[in-house]
């Protein structure tokens, strides 16, 4: 009798995972929209400006707040892939606890935050002048909530996710971790603004401090887990 051959193995079981695409695109790319918006918007009226203040900037300055409302709606796009690219690195790096997933979630209702802040506030340029200022002040309102304590919420999820993970499996430095964890903190915190507007000082440390935070963490995080030896 003659030995045969065993067949080659084939499937999954020889293939090495895949972490995704390279993650500094798509952050790069909602860094770049991000800081757009708030260069186009930077004379929006505040949060506690009445309804005719409101709707006299919209009748002056229509154009500007269609243009910050679609940079602000586009950048939604690139933060929603970067949640996805982070899951799948999380994965790829052997992360099976919830980490991962409250990452992927996160980041996703934060964009879908900023895409319906954008959308009110495409809504609120469209205005006449001849409009109820109380319209024009309940739509400036549902953009703020959507795009200030209602994404700083979920982006808090995101970095959350992602630095206790990278905390519990050495994928981050300890700094970067710790760092994470308190804007994910203040994040959660800025939520108070719906209670009473002296938190509202909180929303930019988590949107700007979040941004840095996110460039770096995607610059650090490793395709392949590190092997430790005993």
């Amino acid at each position: 009798m003659t030995a045969t051959a065993a067949p080659p193995v084939t499937g999954t079981a020889n293939r090495r995972p895949q972490s995704g695409p390279p993650l500094l695109a798509p952050v790069l790319a909602f860094t770049g929209l991000t800081i757009a918006y708030v260069v186009a918007n930077r004379s929006t009226p505040h949060p506690d400006a009445s309804g005719l203040e409101v709707l006299h900037y919209a009748g002056l300055h229509g154009t500007t707040i269609k243009v910050g409302a679609f940079l602000l709606f586009a950048s939604g796009v690139p933060l929603a892939v970067t949640a996805a690219v982070l899951y799948r690195r999380l994965r790829a790096l052997g992360i099976t606890a919830p980490g991962s997933a409250i990452t992927l979630v996160g980041g996703v209702l934060a964009a879908g935050a900023l895409a319906l802040s954008a959308l009110f506030g495409w809504a609120g340029g469209r205005l006449p002048a001849t409009a109820d200022p109380a319209l024009a002040r309940a739509l400036a309102d549902l953009g703020f909530l959507a795009g200030g304590p209602g994404y700083a919420v979920m982006f808090a999820l995101l970095i959350a996710g992602v630095s206790v993970t990278g905390l519990l499996a050495g994928l981050l430095p300890r700094a970067a971790t710790w760092t994470g964890l308190l804007l994910a903190a203040v994040g959660m915190v800025s939520s108070l603004t719906l209670l009473g507007s002296g938190f509202g000082y909180l929303l930019p440390v988590v949107r700007f401090g979040g941004l840095i935070w996110l460039v770096v963490a995607a610059a650090l995080l490793p395709r392949t887990r590190p092997s430790r030896h005993p």
